[in-house]
C-alpha cells in the first residue's frame, strides 16, 4: 500500500519531468503569446477606459477639439450636479433605483427557475413534442426584442398587465437563451447519476435541488449574468407598457430626465446635460463590468459545455 502511495507522489513529482514547459509556471517560450496578448486586451479595454474618463471630465474637455481621451482634471462635478438636479424632480431618484432593484431581482430569480425547469425537462425527459419545442426555443434565439414588440405589447394588452409593476418583469424573464444555455449543460450530466437517483426514492423536485442545480451552476450563473445585464439597462417596459411615472426604471429616468433638463445650446450642440450623460452612463455600465469580470470563468465553463465554439 505504502509503495502504491509513494508511486502516485512520484508520478505527480515528476508529471512534468519530460517536459520544456511547466504549464503551471511562466517559461520564456511563453513571452510570444504575451506580446501578443497584452496589446490586444489593452486595445479591447479602451472603450472601458473612454467611459470611465468621460464620466470625469469637467465641461471645457468634454467639448475640446481635437478630443482627449483620457481625462486631465478629473472632477465629480457631473455626479454632483446629477444628484443635485435630480432632487428637484416631483419623484425622488431612489424611488426609480428601487423599481429597477426590483426588477432585478425578480427577473433573476423567476428567469433562473423557469430555464432551469424547462433546461431539464427538454434534457432528461421523454414526450412526445420535446424536439419541436427545442426548435421552437432555438429559433426564438434569431429575434431581437424589437422585432417581437408589437406581439409583446399585444400579449401584455390581452393579459391586462399595463401600467402595472409586474409589466416590468414578465417581458423579460422570456429568454430562449437561458433555456438553451441550461439544457446544454445538464445534457453533460450523465442519466446514470439520475437513475441510480431515482432508484433511492428521489423525486424530480429533489432531482433538481440537489443534483441539477449543483451540477449546472456554471451554466445558472451565465444565465444570472444576462439576466441581469438585460433587467439593468432595461428600457422597453418603461417605454410600451408602463405610464405611471413612479413605476418606471431607473435607466429609462435617467435618459428621459438628462432629455427633458432646460439645456443652452452652442451652435446647436447640446452642452448643459452633456457631463450629466456622461456620469449616467458610468452609473448603468459598472454593475455590468464589476459582475462579468467576478463571473467570466463560470461564462466561459458553460460556453464550453453547451456546444457554442
Amino acid at each position: 500500500m505504502k509503495k502504491d502511495v509513494n508511486k502516485v507522489k512520484k508520478i505527480k513529482k515528476n508529471k512534468y519531468a519530460g517536459t520544456k514547459i511547466n504549464p503551471s509556471r511562466f517559461h520564456v517560450s511563453q513571452l510570444k503569446f504575451y506580446a501578443f496578448l497584452l496589446p490586444l486586451a489593452a486595445f479591447m479595454a479602451l472603450p472601458i477606459v473612454f467611459v470611465l474618463s468621460n464620466a470625469f471630465k469637467p465641461m471645457d474637455e468634454l467639448f475640446t477639439y481635437p478630443p482627449t481621451f483620457f481625462v486631465r482634471n478629473p472632477t465629480m462635478l457631473n455626479f454632483n450636479k446629477l444628484i443635485r438636479t435630480a432632487g428637484d424632480t416631483n419623484i425622488p431618484a431612489s424611488r426609480y433605483i428601487f423599481n429597477t432593484l426590483s426588477i432585478t431581482v425578480l427577473t433573476i430569480v423567476i428567469t433562473l427557475l423557469l430555464s432551469v425547469m424547462a433546461g431539464y425537462a427538454l434534457s432528461k425527459k421523454n414526450f412526445k413534442i420535446k424536439k419541436v419545442l427545442f426548435e421552437i426555443n432555438t429559433l426564438a434565439l434569431m429575434f431581437v426584442p424589437i422585432a417581437v414588440a408589437v406581439p409583446r405589447y399585444l400579449i401584455m394588452v390581452n393579459l391586462k398587465l399595463v401600467d402595472t409593476f409586474i409589466a416590468n418583469v414578465i417581458p423579460l424573464v422570456v429568454t430562449p437563451v437561458g433555456v438553451f444555455l441550461i439544457k446544454q449543460f445538464v445534457d453533460t450530466i450523465p442519466d446514470a447519476l439520475l437513475e441510480a437517483a431515482r432508484m433511492d426514492g428521489a423525486n424530480d423536485i429533489y432531482i433538481l435541488r440537489s443534483i441539477i442545480v449543483p451540477l449546472a451552476m456554471p451554466a445558472l450563473a451565465t444565465v444570472a449574468i444576462l439576466s441581469f445585464q438585460s433587467s439593468w439597462g432595461s428600457l422597453e417596459a418603461s417605454q410600451l407598457y408602463i405610464n405611471n411615472e413612479a413605476l418606471k426604471s431607473f435607466a429609462y429616468y435617467l435618459r428621459t430626465f438628462i432629455a427633458s433638463v432646460d439645456t443652452m445650446r452652442d451652435g446647436g450642440i447640446r452642452v448643459a446635460t452633456a457631463g450629466m450623460a456622461a456620469a449616467s452612463a458610468l452609473i448603468m455600465f459598472v454593475p455590468n463590468l464589476i459582475i462579468f469580470v467576478f463571473m467570466q470563468s463560470r461564462v466561459m465553463n458553460t460556453m464550453a459545455h453547451s456546444g457554442i465554439k
